[in-house]
């Protein structure tokens, strides 16, 4: 019998890659026989990821990119397709937030930088729009191929202090719908493109806001979180695999235009 979740020899781009989701899900992907590009800006620290996952120049590679700039991205996906053949499986990874862009008790909403909005909303809007544009048209030209999106929980529900990334990722959980419905309905069935949100997982991004640097616990914030998280607990970046191996092999072929939370039931909770 076929096995549906395969994905051996899959080829599978990611940006992102070197981040601390990113990294675990290619970590995955290698694990599941797939060959995997590390597109990222740092490419000495996708170097670095590479000796530790104990990818070899067969399976996994990196390829300095950055997500907005077009023409960058052209070079290596082209430089992807020349060593693997071709892509069957996008991955924008690339987002986070940003400390000028987050409110706290010294920097009020009126006192947030343009410059940290703006790299917040191009980071995750255009990182993931520019990237789709490029590889989804090779995918068009092959008749399929998939995109996968990285949304959040802020997606969802309306969380203080980061109001420039939670616009922004609502913004990709919209796009990530328009996309299906346009791929499938000009182009082919056979594009599919999904997201998942995940819920609260440590990050560089965000550890400032649930740790408490002297004390080493947990922040108020924090606290909330895991208050509101019926599982109790933080996420773990592994705890992303098998949900991104579901929707990007067979067994999701007739699954388009969702966003999965991976939230430990934070979503699903009202909080009494």
């Amino acid at each position: 019998m076929k096995n549906l979740f395969d994905l051996k020899d899959k080829i599978v781009a990611v940006t992102g890659g070197t981040g601390v989701l990113g990294s675990e899900i290619a970590k995955g992907l290698i694990e599941a026989g797939a060959k995997v590009a590390l597109l990222d800006r740092n490419v000495e620290k996708a170097n670095d990821l590479i000796k530790k996952l104990g990818g070899t120049d067969d399976n996994l590679i990196a390829v300095k990119t950055d997500v907005l700039v077009k023409e960058t991205i052209e070079k290596s996906v082209a430089v992807v397709i020349e060593k693997f053949g071709h892509i069957d499986v996008l991955i924008n990874g690339a987002g986070g937030n940003h400390p000028e862009a987050t409110t706290n008790a010294e920097q009020t909403f009126f006192q947030l930088s343009e410059k940290g909005l703006r790299h917040v909303f191009d980071l995750n809007i255009m990182g993931t729009i520019i990237p789709s544009q490029i590889v989804g048209k090779h995918f068009v030209e092959r008749g399929e191929g998939i995109i996968l999106n990285i949304s959040s929980m802020a997606a969802y529900s309306t969380i203080t202090r980061v109001a420039a990334y939670s616009a922004a990722k609502a913004g990709v959980s919209n796009f990530t719908s328009w996309l299906a419905v346009h791929m499938a309905q000009e182009y082919s069935s056979k594009i599919r493109v999904n997201a998942i949100a995940p819920g609260f997982f440590l990050t560089q991004q965000n550890e400032f806001l649930l740790k408490d640097k002297e004390s080493g616990g947990l922040t108020d914030r924090g606290e909330t979180i895991i208050k509101n998280t019926p599982f109790g607990d933080f996420g773990k970046p592994e705890q992303l695999n098998g949900t991104v191996q579901w929707l990007i092999s067979d067994a999701s072929e007739f699954v388009t235009g969702i966003v999965v939370p991976i939230d430990g039931g934070f979503n699903a909770f009202s909080g009494v």
